[in-house]
């Protein structure tokens, strides 16, 4: 303890204390170099915050080692400083690598400025995103179908990036699909991974279109590696299958001037008992989200006739 004390007594007390003040204040390399250093520290987060914050950081390490090289003279005071510029300089040109390794096409782009950037996703979550279906955008003509009742596996999920799809079933029209929305979600839905199954609707391109898919047995690869993608896609698929369910309201009467609620299939088959609504409650009961849609279809098809 004495040692230790005598240690720091020795560097506080010791230390030659400053008289006198130097009057004439520095350079102006040195005060441009402070300037750097305050406004690089107010840099945000992700790449281009990186950027953002080496690049001045970087620049105002490069003052101060010339500012210490012309008018300080200290050998010690200019290398220390040129260390520090070059490490921010190597650090710029790694996270520039970065950010162009990253870069996309203009559609890839522009879904993850619409889909996943307001959701906080980085660019490097969303490059596995893109990886997973191969960085491809498929193309779908008008009237081409992308799937047909009874016929269709379901081996895949894919997300409409621009047109329209038409969803039918038996025929009869049951609602669209609209870009960022997914061609396929209550099919996803209805199956565990281990499942197989074929898809219960006709979906037919009202429009040309443009879709990105993803494999089935890929993306649950994927999900495997990456807890927080598995659990973003079962966001992003729930919300998906509940505008679906929800667009359905508007087209569907139950008599008496009541609007039909899915939500509350059973309130109106006890309150309302002389309207048909037993095969719509019959189908919201099943375990497949696009076979509810069906049984809403086929209840306001019926009302119809």
């Amino acid at each position: 303890m004495g040692e230790n004390g005598s240690f720091w007594e020795s560097l506080i007390y010791a230390h030659p204390t400053c008289t006198t003040w130097k009057q004439e204040a520095e350079g102006s390399i040195y005060h441009l170099a402070s300037i750097f250093f305050v406004v690089g520290f107010m840099g945000g987060s992700g790449f281009f915050g990186l950027l953002y914050v080496f690049s001045l950081l970087g620049l105002g390490f490069l003052c101060s080692s010339v500012w210490a090289w012309l008018d300080v003279c200290a050998a010690d005071i200019f290398s220390w400083n040129f260390i520090l510029f070059a490490i921010c300089f190597i650090q710029f040109i790694y996270v520039t690598y970065q950010v162009r390794s990253v870069s996309f096409d203009k559609e890839f782009q522009e879904l993850y400025n619409a889909l996943f950037q307001p959701l906080g996703i980085s660019l490097t979550v969303y490059r596995k995103i893109v990886l997973c279906c191969d960085a491809e955008v498929v193309t779908l003509e008008k009237e081409h179908c992308y799937a047909m009742q009874g016929k269709t596996p379901i081996d895949k999920l894919s997300l409409l990036v621009s047109g329209r799809i038409r969803v039918t079933v038996d025929g009869e029209f049951l609602h669209y699909i609209f870009p960022l929305q997914f061609l396929d979600s209550p099919e996803w839905d209805s199956l565990r991974p281990t499942e197989e199954g074929i898809f219960q609707v006709t979906l037919t391109a009202e429009t040309d279109c443009r879709y990105v898919a993803w494999r089935r047995k890929k993306l649950y690869l994927l999900f495997a590696k990456h807890r927080f993608i598995s659990r973003l896609f079962s966001i992003l698929i729930g919300s998906d299958i509940a505008e679906k369910l929800y667009a359905l309201n508007d087209r569907v009467q139950v008599g008496k001037g009541f609007r039909y609620d899915i939500r509350l299939p059973n309130f109106y088959h006890v309150s309302l008992p002389e309207t048909p609504t037993v095969k719509s409650s019959h189908h919201l009961q099943r375990n497949s989200p696009r076979q509810k849609l069906t049984g809403v279809a086929n209840c306001d098809t019926s009302r119809k006739q």
